[in-house]
């Protein structure tokens, strides 16, 4: 990764969007770079995936290393590291990694996704790791036969749920709405569960323990009583675009820190895409097939725009 080299493009993020963006580019025979870590980002966390298509009852994780070893196939060649800041350089763009090295590339994509919601209530910094999970996946393990909760009522919170299921005694499953958002192939699951128990129209306003967390604070008591005891709790509320490290292009975002695009990917910015969650592409519709589908679009784009530039 010597400062000099330049390459076409640097493809930032190695999810659904980044991966299938460096297959195609590969194919298109565009010499490029893609930065990030494949257990970074959401798909690593689920625990199942069972619609995408031609691949049934695969774990995240499972599928983000297949998804990584099958762009990795076709030459790509990974660098495990974070982006500190991206600029405008006089051969295209300048990346600065959190190691300190550079690199520059004439196109940059990015496919970086999003990162988890917090509640930002009391004790939830406290009992971070202490109690107080974002990824039921990664901790579930730790509460065989204990009881727990998860906070949310989206796909994530129910999947979260049912992951839980299958190892603690007990789920609560705290949502302040009237009714799950979750497409109904989850809630259907939920109601065959046996152990979950879902509490609507609540709010956890507190996290309280002493070393780790024990107990939570609600906004509508819970059958009489206003906490609920527990040992351990997933907050499961959603997430927000990974974009900080690309604030100095000044790139065009939406009202909720969407990046921006074209049908093409392409943004505000001359040789920057973008794909995947980060976007506003695909009518905001969060999968791994739409995330796939963005980065392959960009990836043309890329080509095409290389092409007239005589960088091809």
């Amino acid at each position: 990764m010597a400062e000099n080299k330049i390459y076409n493009l640097a493809i930032i993020g190695i999810g659904a969007a980044g991966s299938a963006a460096s297959i195609y580019a590969s194919r298109y025979g565009i010499n490029h770079i893609i930065i990030g870590n494949i257990l970074a980002g959401q798909i690593p966390e689920a625990h199942k995936i069972d619609n995408y298509p031609g691949v049934e009852d695969i774990t995240g994780i499972e599928l983000a290393k297949k998804m990584a070893a099958h762009a990795q196939k076709y030459g790509a060649v990974p660098i495990s590291e974070t982006v500190k800041d991206i600029f405008k350089a006089e051969q295209g763009f300048e990346i600065e990694l959190q190691s300190g090295n550079k690199l520059l590339a004439r196109a940059v994509l990015l496919a970086t996704g999003t990162r988890r919601k917090k509640l930002e209530i009391p004790g939830e910094a406290e009992f971070l790791g202490k109690g107080i999970s974002y990824c039921a996946t990664c901790d579930g393990f730790f509460y065989k036969n204990k009881v727990v909760a998860v906070i949310g009522g989206g796909d994530s919170a129910a999947s979260a749920s049912l992951y839980l299921s299958n190892i603690a005694s007990k789920v609560y499953l705290i949502y302040r709405g009237e009714n799950l958002r979750a497409e109904p192939y989850w809630q259907e699951s939920i109601k065959k569960s046996g152990n979950i128990e879902v509490i609507y129209k609540t709010n956890v306003i507190e996290f309280k323990g002493n070393e780790i967390v024990k107990n939570l604070v609600l906004d509508n008591a819970h059958k009489n009583n206003s906490e609920l005891k527990i040992d351990g709790v997933f907050v499961e509320i959603g997430s927000n675009p990974n974009i900080g490290y690309a604030k100095n292009l000044r790139i065009a975002i939406d009202s909720s820190g969407h990046i921006e695009v074209q049908p093409d990917g392409s943004t505000s910015i001359e040789g920057v895409w973008a794909a995947g969650d980060i976007t506003t592409g695909s009518d905001k519709f969060r999968q791994i097939i739409t995330a796939a589908a963005e980065g392959a679009i960009a990836a043309r784009s890329i080509f095409n725009y290389l092409k007239v530039k005589n960088f091809l």
